[in-house]
Order: C-alpha cells, then structure tokens, then sequence
C-alpha cells in the first residue's frame, strides 16, 4: 500500500446554481456524498456548502483521479436522490467543480473554513478562490513566510488576494 498525504478541497454546484440543496435534500444528498467517497477509500475531513453548492475537505488515494472521484461522488448522490426521493424536483451538478490541493499543515483551516460555510456566506466572509468551480487555470498560493504556523488570518487575506 503506497503512502500518502494527498489533502483537497473540492467544490461544485447543483445545474445552473438551482437552490435544491434545501434543509431536507442537504442531508440525504450529503450522507449519499460522503457514503460514496470513503467507498472510494477516501477520508472525508468535512463536508458542508450551502443551497447552491458543496464544499468537501478530503485526502483521495492516489490511485483514484480527482475528477473521477468528484464524477463518481456527484453522479452516486444525483441519481440516488432522484430514484429514491421522486417527490422532490429532480436533482442535477453542474460539470465543473473546484480543486484546491493543499499541506497537511492547513488542514484545520480548510476544515473550518466548509464546516462555516453558511455562517461565511451569511455574513459574506467567503473566500472568493475557494468558492469557484470554473475560470482560468492555475494560480499559485505562495507561502507569505518561511514559517509553518500561519494564523488563520494570515491565510485568510492570502487567499482573499488571489480571490
């Protein structure tokens, strides 16, 4: 078994950003999400969004490509949905999705960040590049300092630069 420390922050919508994610599907379509990733072998470190969208902090095994896992994770929870719950409107994703890759030194930060996700979206402290799930390429998060114990404000207004 190889080793690894592989740690993601993944982010989707539902098509066209339809609120469906209501306080009745959240629950069934998250428990169906995080059901289907740790059958993949992941770790699911938190897992939360708001109406329109899902944010998941996860290590992958490195077997598995992120966009395989996050098409297997999202098509599982769509059509167990739609199968199982045929009162509610049908329930679909939108294609793309977000892939943030981060040092298992941020991890709490990441955690804490989906775990508010509606207390940041409420009171609009989101962090823009975190919450977007198509746009150009690549963009590098550069460390501000040699020092590894960067206060969550540090990486906050890092993050919000590149937003």
């Amino acid at each position: 078994m190889p080793y690894y420390q592989l740690f993601y922050h993944l982010v989707w919508t539902t098509k066209n950003r339809a609120p469906l994610l209501t306080p009745q599907v959240e629950p069934i379509i998250h428990e169906s999400l995080r059901t289907k990733a740790i059958g993949l072998g992941a770790i699911v470190f938190a897992l939360n969004g708001v109406d329109d969208h899902v944010h998941l902090v996860a290590t992958i095994p490195p077997k598995i490509a992120v966009a395989t896992f996050v098409g297997q994770i999202k098509a599982v929870a769509s059509t167990k949905f739609n199968k199982g719950y045929p009162e509610y409107p049908s329930f679909f994703w939108q294609n793309e999705y977000g892939a943030f890759s981060f040092d298992g030194k941020r991890l709490p930060n990441y955690v804490a960040y989906v775990e508010k996700q509606k207390q940041h979206h409420a009171a609009k402290t989101t962090i823009p590049i975190l919450e977007r799930v198509n746009g150009k390429g690549v963009e590098l998060i550069q460390e501000p300092k040699a020092v590894y114990a960067v206060e969550d404000e540090d990486w906050r207004r890092e993050l919000e630069q590149l937003g």
